[in-house]
């Protein structure tokens, strides 16, 4: 027994139990997962030090079933507490769809797989089958379903912001609901974290748990796999932490200036900021200043005078366009360098020479990257421009053709295309016209205009930020609405002077969805939310047994669509359904349903009986089942 400086003693077990945490835990001070694991005792109660590396092992596996428990309770809090709750109230579904994004799909996931995999291994397996590997494995295919989860999160963050602020019934949902026990004292937006945060963590579990595997074992291979896999995953999660981290940051910044500035953009990026002297102009004399250097502007600022918290006001705004800055060489005055912009000159001192270089380098680095980023903006303006000066008339799709096709209902036309009479006059046109999505007018400067290439609308360079095709390029430009309907495929609405435009952005299928590379695979009308009946490709890879792909061949400039299955459940539909084509299913899961109709009863008896069974994640039995059919 040891004695600590208070005279209390501790024994070998608590030793023990305070370096495994250190040693082995994965979770960060503060985390959600952390104070529910804190009152689980670990299962070996031997000093670390002392332990084989079996018990190691064994800690680290402990370690994932414990945090893995906690976070299907997360989950569970997520999607059947928060998401029926709001369903309940009347929020509409597409709303849910859109802050939740597929919760349902990583809920049933581990909740009805994972875990009970983990639990299995870990209580009544371990003696006999020491090994994580092969579990973490299966994991893989449903990296995907996390691929759209963090895609959607910023977007989701403005979705619960501007609902909390304009929805009275949304509000008091989630502030019910977050005043329970089961939420901790933490917030919706804190909960809706948890799944991004949650695969960094498994690659953090898993490079311990390869550094204490040894070289021989039979598990190392498909733990360096399931690494692998993971990681690049983590990549995508670990990006959206830092651009969530850096939103909070400029909400910071928003608020010390006392919502002066409508800086909380995407687009800002806060670069440095730090006190200084301003000297000035009339007696040389040195004031207090603050500088905020964003990647587009300055704000020079004042403080204010206040008890509590420190806060700003605005006293100039100076566009980092057409900024310069330089030393200057004042008599009596050390650390001096001046920025000027188009309107104002400002004779700034820093604290050192130290200080005042590095403001000189990060102020003209800032200025620089602006240059090269403005430059390859215009050229790549003009050449989208080119384009559209030649594109054929009737490729210009009209207000009345947008109003017509799928999820345009209610959508003001205001934003169409009309065909052109000259080139004169579509350019006059083009200055008058307003963004279709936020109904901001165009300048030929800040506010450039930009075409949804599924839809034809004329929108700005922030609401067509969507890309939902495969290739990065600028012809994915989507506006907001057609970006919604993009994760379901939908079918050729027949507008044939769009077909060149498809042929320069196809997207060629997949090697893993040719026939000889699926498992099953077969032509299916698609329904999804409630529009036409689509032909689609419908395709189990060997590869991925549990997820199913929905393309629309080599002529469909959309990237197929994946569906993870497990947890969803298989079913005809109900007498109350009706529909006008023979032979449907469904696909059901918490908020979302999916309808097919095969061509006859045996198609529909063989793709529920497969569906079924990899719902149920019995890949073993379903490549037998696949086998006999």
């Amino acid at each position: 027994m040891e004695t600590d400086s208070k005279g209390n003693k501790s024994s070998p077990v608590e030793q023990k139990r305070d370096s495994t945490q250190d040693e082995d835990s994965d979770l960060d001070e503060g985390s959600s997962e952390e104070q529910e694991t804190a009152e689980v005792p670990k299962l070996e109660d031997l000093d670390v030090n002392k332990c084989t590396e079996p018990q190691k092992l064994f800690n680290i596996a402990n370690e994932l079933l414990h945090t893995e428990e906690a976070y299907v309770k997360r989950l569970h809090l997520l999607d059947q507490v928060f998401c029926t709750k709001l369903s309940e109230a009347g929020v509409p579904a597409e709303v849910i769809t859109g802050i939740f994004s597929n919760i349902s799909s990583i809920y049933c996931f581990h909740g009805q797989f994972l875990l009970p995999e983990l639990q299995k291994r870990i209580t009544q397996e371990w003696n006999a089958t020491p090994r994580l590997g092969d579990i973490l494995q299966k994991l893989a295919p449903f990296l995907k379903m996390y691929g759209e989860y963090v895609k959607n999160f910023d977007r989701a963050m403005d979705m619960v912001n501007t609902w909390m602020q304009r929805s009275s019934p949304f509000k008091d949902v989630v502030q019910n609901v977050q005043k329970q026990d089961v939420c901790g004292n933490l917030t919706l937006q804190h909960h809706m974290l948890e799944p991004v945060q949650r695969i960094p963590r498994y690659e953090l579990l898993l490079k311990d748990y390869l550094k204490k595997l040894p070289e021989e074992s039979p598990d190392r291979k498909d733990a360096e796999k399931s690494l692998e896999l993971i990681s690049t995953a983590a990549n995508h999660s670990n990006a959206a932490i830092r651009k969530m981290e850096k939103m909070h940051k400029l909400l910071e910044v928003y608020e010390r200036l006392g919502g002066e500035e409508d800086i909380v953009n995407p687009a800002n990026e806060l670069i440095k900021e730090g006190h200084i002297q301003k000297l000035s102009a009339k007696n040389g004399t040195a004031q207090d200043r603050y500088l905020y250097l964003f990647n587009s502007m300055v704000l020079y600022c004042v403080p204010k005078l206040r008890l509590i918290g420190q806060k700003f006001s605005v006293r100039e705004k100076m566009d980092i366009a057409g900024l310069q800055v330089q030393e200057i060489v004042k008599q009596n005055v050390t650390h001096t360098f001046s920025i000027t912009g188009k309107k104002r000159s400002l004779e700034l001192q820093a604290r050192t020479e130290e200080e005042k270089r590095e403001w000189i380098q990060v102020i003209q680095a800032t200025i620089e990257k602006h240059k090269q980023n403005s430059e390859t903006f215009r050229a790549f303006n003009s050449s989208f421009s080119q384009e559209d000066e030649h594109l054929p008339d009737s490729s210009i799709v009209s207000t009345s053709s947008v109003e017509s096709m799928p999820g345009a209902d209610g959508i003001s036309g205001s934003g169409g295309l009309h065909p052109k009479k000259s080139s004169s006059k579509t350019k006059r046109d083009k200055e008058k016209q307003a963004c279709k999505s936020c109904n901001e007018s165009f300048n030929s400067i800040t506010k450039r205009r930009h075409h949804c290439k599924q839809c034809g609308a004329v929108i700005c360079a922030k609401c067509s930020e969507f890309k939902p095709l495969a290739d990065n390029s600028r012809h994915n430009r989507v506006c907001k609405d057609c970006f919604l309907l993009s994760s379901a495929v939908p079918c050729n609405t027949g507008a044939e002077s769009m077909g060149e435009q498809k042929k320069k952005t196809a997207v060629e299928k997949p090697n893993f969805l040719a026939a000889e590379n699926s498992l099953f695979s077969s032509r299916l009308l698609f329904l999804d939310k409630g529009k036409t009946w689509c032909k689609m490709c419908v395709t189990i890879p060997k590869t991925e047994p549990l997820v199913l792909y929905l393309h629309g061949g080599s002529q469909d400039g959309q990237a197929p669509r994946a569906i993870p299955l497990p947890g969803y459940a298989v079913s005809l539909p109900s007498s109350g359904e009706k529909f006008e084509v023979k032979h449907v299913f469904k696909l059901c899961q918490s908020q979302q349903t999916i309808y097919f109709s095969a061509e006859d009863e045996e198609q529909q008896a063989k793709w529920m009986e497969i569906l079924t069974k990899a719902a149920k994640g019995e890949t073993e039995d379903l490549a037998e089942e696949i086998g006999h059919l």
